[in-house]
């Protein structure tokens, strides 16, 4: 049996930039045709301003504006290289060694990140991840659709998801690596907790809750 289940962030805990936005971006760049439409996102973004709107629909609004439409082999091949040149560039060193440590030790690696189920499992299984939480994104057939199938997983929705997997590897003692104040909350569930290059806001949120600060390279 694994000795801990070992729980970490994706964005911006082991990587050094927010994956969803150079995942778009990096589409666009291939496929320039399609970006009138960010467009679409207008109204959502302004209701997310004010808010209206939350995290979530405006990440649907953007995966549906760039991706919405394109065939699941178009997807596949950026999704391949995406992955590629962000493991080759994109991570810190240190995460990338905490993970390794971790699965040398024989301890249940969870990837559990607010980013889509499109390239999210990838990265989890290059890395060596028993298991990957992320939000889910629709397809008809081979057709992307770009609504979400589950909630978003930030803040309470991690919360609720680091529950689950307490309830689903009972017995075992957790560890869990994150970056955000948004990733309080999941991080203080844990028996150990490790805030990974965190702003001054996140020291804020983590102090008192004998949660680590560190910084990785």
């Amino acid at each position: 049996m694994a000795a801990t289940l070992a729980l970490f962030d994706l964005d911006g805990t082991l990587t050094r930039h927010d994956t969803l936005l150079a995942y778009l971006a990096g589409f666009l760049r291939r496929h320039p045709g399609r970006t009138v439409r960010l467009l679409w996102t207008a109204a959502v973004l302004a209701s997310f301003v004010v808010g209206r709107a939350d995290r979530g629909a405006l990440k649907s609004a953007a995966i549906r504006a760039v991706m919405g439409g394109c065939m699941r082999s178009a997807i596949d091949a950026w999704t391949g290289e995406f992955v590629a040149l962000l493991l080759e560039r994109g991570m810190h060193a240190d995460a990338v060694a905490a993970v390794a440590a971790h699965r040398r030790a024989g301890d249940h690696l969870v990837l559990l990140s607010a980013s889509p189920d499109l390239y999210v499992p990838e990265i989890g299984h290059a890395l060596g991840f028993a298991h990957t939480v992320c939000t889910g994104v629709e397809w008809h057939g081979d057709r992307l659709d770009g609504h979400l199938t589950t909630p978003n997983r930030r803040g309470a929705e991690k919360v609720r998801c680091v529950a689950q997997l307490r309830r689903e590897h009972p017995g075992l003692k957790m560890i869990a690596y994150g970056n955000a104040a948004s990733d309080v909350d999941h991080l203080a569930l844990a028996d150990h907790a490790i805030l990974v290059n965190g702003s001054a806001a996140a020291r804020r949120a983590a102090a008192g809750l004998n949660i680590d600060c560190v910084t990785w390279r």
